[in-house]
């Protein structure tokens, strides 16, 4: 009896040992490059996809080539648009608002979603509030805007905040939703309270859904920022949406459909960066294998 008693704990530890076994044999951690084209080629596939439909429909003479050119040449124009000066211009132009309103909207989203989240009386009161101003369409608080700031950069960053923070805030809520009560505990009982519980359990436990949040504010304040640029004009700030304008106003379908690739393009690289952060937050909190 004693021995069996004595070689227990040498049983158990060999039992813990296998399974600390199983869980790193998951093989050999894959590159940043394999990672990336894991999740770069499948939409690459949907991009080529598209491009022969496109050809396809250029060809059926559905409508005349100055209206709706094939993919060649519209390629070769924005080879062309590239090149000069002006484009690099614009985009910068273009990413500097959206850098900086998406950094205001993920500021005072994230500090918004926190306090609602852990407050009943403001969940309730706030709550339906967040949703209905996520729902809104941006091109709605235009008028507004430019009733508030004028014709000026302020009224499109101003668009942008209002469409990108209360999804931001909705993914935190979200997020801190899905939090176990146990682990909210066992970090109080720790003793973190206060911002040291936020910043130690909270945040870090609510990632996986607070970064879903992320990215669909992202996508708001961008559809955003190209309303903002088609509807407030700055003759000296040429930006993306103003050479849209321009190649519209002179039925420039060439150049009118080059710039929407600029912009289906931006917005797929920063979908594909989001992406590899979603598997790497996934893997490290054990989500994936």
């Amino acid at each position: 009896m004693g021995a069996e008693r004595a070689a227990a704990p040498l049983m158990l530890d060999r039992e813990v040992a296998g399974l600390h076994a199983l869980d790193e044999a998951e093989g050999p951690r894959r590159s940043l490059l394999v990672r990336a084209w894991s999740a770069v080629w499948p939409q690459l596939a949907a991009v080529a996809a598209v491009i022969a439909a496109w050809q396809v429909v250029a060809w059926s003479g559905w409508r005349p080539d100055y209206l709706l050119p094939g993919p060649v040449p519209v390629f070769l124009r924005l080879s062309d648009d590239i090149r000069h000066p002006a484009f690099a211009v614009a985009v910068s132009i273009t990413m500097q608002r959206a850098l900086l309103g998406y950094a205001i909207a993920v500021l005072i989203g994230a500090l918004t979603g926190g306090v609602v989240a852990r407050n009943s009386l403001l969940r309730r009161a706030c709550g339906s509030l967040i949703t209905g101003l996520q729902s809104m369409p941006s091109i709605a608080w235009f008028p507004l805007a430019i009733l508030l700031f004028g014709l000026s950069e302020t009224a499109i960053l101003f668009v942008v905040l209002l469409g990108a923070a209360p999804a931001v805030a909705n993914g935190l809520i979200s997020g801190i939703d899905q939090i176990p009560p146990l682990l909210i505990r066992c970090g109080t009982m720790l003793g973190a309270r206060g911002l040291r519980l936020y910043w130690h359990v909270v945040l870090p436990a609510s990632l996986p859904a607070f970064l879903g949040g992320l990215k669909q504010g992202w996508a708001f304040a961008w559809r955003s920022l190209m309303a903002g640029e088609l509807l407030v004009i700055l003759g000296n700030r040429p930006s993306v949406g103003y050479r849209l304008q321009v190649a519209r106003d002179f039925s420039d379908a060439e150049g009118l459909l080059a710039t929407m690739l600029v912009i289906l393009l931006i917005g797929m690289a920063v979908d594909v960066a989001f992406t590899l952060a979603d598997r790497a937050v996934r893997r490290r909190w054990g989500l994936t294998t």
